[in-house]
């Protein structure tokens, strides 16, 4: 009989697992993990600390989860990686001509998911869907595709068929939006009072375009016209809206526990969130008193949550042959348009 999978994708603390994490990993086997700067010191290391995580969890699909948006949001940086172009200098060409605004992310994704591949990640915290309005929390900004649902549609699919191509499995977020707050939800909880009929018009549009994509992460986000006490991720009521009425039926993963808009222990907001309707919950910040709390709170993945969690990984193949220094001459002269 195979092991569980616990609901969870967590963070390991540094450059290489201390004996703890590797105890702890191998008794708890979570569904997946997530590297960020702190883990990702050289291309060897990397794939060094990739390949015992994958050795751990036995699973030859197990998900290895990055921040790769590009522009400020990049966990892998140079000069061992190359810089990414942020969403909004490729979104800049969109007003000359939006065929080659899409091929340009279509391109510099593929770039991206050659980077990620090459380490043995499989999953890339992207496309964002959300669609910014003036006077929000520059937390999205640069990082959003653009202003209109139709160009954000557009760009963000072209970025997800490029991971896909390149053998990477995108994160479609932050469902149902993020792009209205005025607070970070790193530090302090957003809440949103438009109506539900302006958000169906508005920042759900995206998402229900997109909602075929394999996973999707929630919005740390209070939706008053939803539910005016809880916020989307640990929302029954929001979950159903992303479920029922946007459609999205792949996986759904928190945003960061860790995150400052969420209350209570870590248990409870383990809970909450599955409990909401959450498939798995994500931990990032790699520490261990946290991950243990967690841990306390979770159970397997079973049924459709489980069902969800393999198809997710298998949406997309082997890369196959892709020339690198063509790609990016092909992006780099797209983004000369608007140099």
């Amino acid at each position: 009989m195979e092991r569980p999978v616990a609901s969870a994708i967590f963070g390991v603390s540094g450059l290489e697992l201390t004996a703890e994490e590797r105890r702890f990993f191998a008794d708890l086997n979570p569904y997946g993990y997530i590297l960020f700067a702190r883990n990702c010191e050289s291309p060897q290391q990397v794939s060094e600390l990739v390949a015992e995580l994958k050795s751990i969890a036995g699973r030859a699909d197990v998900p290895i989860l990055i921040d790769q948006e590009g522009g400020r949001v990049a966990r892998l940086k140079p000069p061992h990686w190359p810089a990414f172009p942020s969403a909004a200098a490729l979104a800049a060409i969109y007003k000359n001509d939006i065929e080659k605004a899409k091929r340009a992310v279509y391109v510099n994704a593929r770039l991206i998911a050659h980077e990620l591949a090459s380490l043995g990640i499989t999953v890339d915290c992207a496309p964002l869907a959300d669609l910014p309005v003036e006077g929000a929390h520059d937390v999205i900004g640069d990082r959003a595709f653009g202003h209109t649902a139709k160009q954000v549609i557009a760009l963000a699919r072209a970025m997800a068929d490029g991971l896909m191509d390149g053998g990477i499995v995108p994160i479609l977020k932050h469902i149902p939006g993020h792009g209205r707050p005025r607070a970070d939800s790193h530090e302090e909880l957003p809440v949103v009072t438009e109506s539900l009929e302006v958000l169906r018009a508005t920042d759900f549009v995206p998402f229900v375009a997109l909602r075929d994509l394999p996973m999707a992460m929630t919005a740390h986000v209070l939706f008053t016209a939803i539910d005016d006490k809880n916020m989307a991720t640990v929302s029954p009521a929001a979950i159903k809206i992303i479920r029922e009425e946007i459609g999205f039926d792949g996986l759904l993963m928190s945003d960061d526990l860790s995150m400052k808009a969420m209350q209570g222990d870590y248990a409870q907001r383990t809970r909450d969130a599955l409990n909401a309707g959450c498939d798995v919950v994500l931990h990032c910040n790699g520490k261990m008193e946290e991950m243990l709390e967690v841990a306390s709170a979770l159970p397997p993945l079973t049924g459709a949550k489980f069902a969800r969690a393999m198809l997710a990984m298998e949406s997309v193949g082997d890369a196959g042959e892709f020339d690198v220094a063509s790609a990016r001459a092909e992006r780099d002269s797209l983004l000369s348009m608007v140099a």
